[in-house]
């Protein structure tokens, strides 16, 4: 009996140790990963406030908008075939890891972002951020010598911390980042370095005093079974909408 106790004893502590290993390595590596997306995203959304402010003082440049948007095709035509996949890249090479993200998905998808939003196109800045954090992080892959799964765990650290910056939204990026990329399933092995590396980049980002949108909602109504209902059918009509949407997206790419 004592035999056993102490062999329990020494696996715990094994463990313990396993965890500590584990907690400090990624916390090393997500404070890279976080102090690096942190600063691009300042500086993405620095240039972004001068490219609408910019916009809006000379609003005759919208007249350029196809012409910005040829050399945007030209841009990723000429240098960028290997990244034009964009979003979907991260999503392949999540699932199924093979080759290291080209680091000029940074510069590439910084640039086309920015002049969209100076000629008055519409972009959003998600793509954006998921791109810039993944494109980051996955540089790190070959320095720390990750295999397979661990590239994995690196690659939704970079998302999160990228979306997180962005933002403003270390929660919502560490979410978005497990959920997103693993549909209907939770990594809880990436749970602490996706939620590691959205803080750091978070803190980062304001550290260069970037000042995120804020959205204020001037009242919550009581919780009552008629507006619990309307959430209901919020959401079966949000699911249906994501599923038509998905399906029209295959479908025209097929055709």
């Amino acid at each position: 009996m004592v035999k056993i106790k102490n062999l329990l004893k020494i696996k715990s502590i094994t463990e313990q140790l396993s965890v500590l290993r584990f907690s400090t390595k990624w916390l090393f590596i997500c404070l890279i990963v976080g102090i690096l997306s942190g600063s691009a995203s300042a500086i993405f959304l620095f240039s972004l406030e001068w490219a609408t402010n910019w916009r809006e003082s000379h609003i005759w440049i919208i007249l350029f908008l196809p012409i910005a948007g040829l050399i945007i095709g030209l841009t990723y035509h000429y240098l960028g075939q290997s990244v034009s996949k964009g979003n979907n890249l991260l999503l392949d090479e999540i699932h199924e890891p093979k080759n290291i993200i080209p680091f000029k998905m940074l510069p590439l998808v910084l640039f086309s972002t920015i002049t969209t939003h100076l000629f008055g196109g519409s972009s959003g800045r998600e793509g954006t951020a998921v791109q810039m954090g993944g494109a980051i992080a996955d540089q790190l892959t070959k320095v720390f010598k990750l295999i397979p799964e661990e590239r994995k765990i690196l690659l939704i650290a970079g998302i999160s911390a990228g979306f997180a910056s962005i933002f403003g939204t270390p929660i919502a990026g560490t979410i978005f980042a497990l959920e997103v990329f693993m549909i209907g399933k939770i990594s809880y092995e990436a749970l602490l370095p996706s939620l590691f590396s959205a803080i750091i980049a978070d803190y980062v980002c304001h550290l260069w005093s970037i000042q995120h949108t804020h959205y204020s909602i001037p009242f919550i109504p009581k919780l009552s079974p008629i507006y619990f209902l309307y959430a209901i059918l919020a959401g079966i009509i949000f699911g249906l909408t994501s599923i038509l949407f998905t399906k029209a997206t295959n479908f025209w790419d097929n055709l």
